[in-house]
């Protein structure tokens, strides 16, 4: 459960965006992949696709993950990482419906949901402030 200003302000930032990004190792390769993520209870669950299978690699072991909100308009930029551990889970009524619908495809295939349960143990917020305003596309 988060106690202190940065971890509240960090779960409080997660809860404006949709999706982030998780990673952890695969055969001692390191991958980053994309999730759905809701805020329950002070934990962060992740919505991937089982077909995949990365959803077996984060299990039980440590994972990253981080959000921001770099492509949505204004002078205020954040992103949020956490570290914890991960673990897969059947989400309750009341949390499937916070995750909304399921994709129906995925890479052109049928999207299978799996579900997990990160418990954060590091939290980080950056911030950045463009309060003159900020170019968001690259100069030609």
């Amino acid at each position: 459960m988060p106690t202190t200003t940065q971890e509240l302000r960090a779960l409080e930032l997660l809860t404006l965006v949709s999706y982030g990004r998780v990673s952890t190792t695969m055969r001692a390769m390191p991958f980053v992949a994309p999730a759905r993520h809701v805020v329950a209870d002070g934990d962060v669950l992740l919505r991937m696709h089982a077909g995949h299978g990365y959803h077996r690699a984060c299990a039980g072991g440590v994972v990253a993950f981080g959000a921001d909100n770099f492509n949505v308009e204004g002078s205020d930029l954040w992103s949020v990482q956490l570290t914890g551990t991960a673990q897969i889970i059947e989400p309750t009524p009341g949390e499937l419906e916070l995750f909304g619908p399921v994709p129906s495809l995925i890479d052109g295939e049928p999207y299978e949901p799996a579900y997990m349960r990160l418990t954060p143990q590091f939290f980080s917020v950056h911030t950045l402030d463009y309060s003159a305003g900020r170019q968001t596309r690259h100069a030609v």
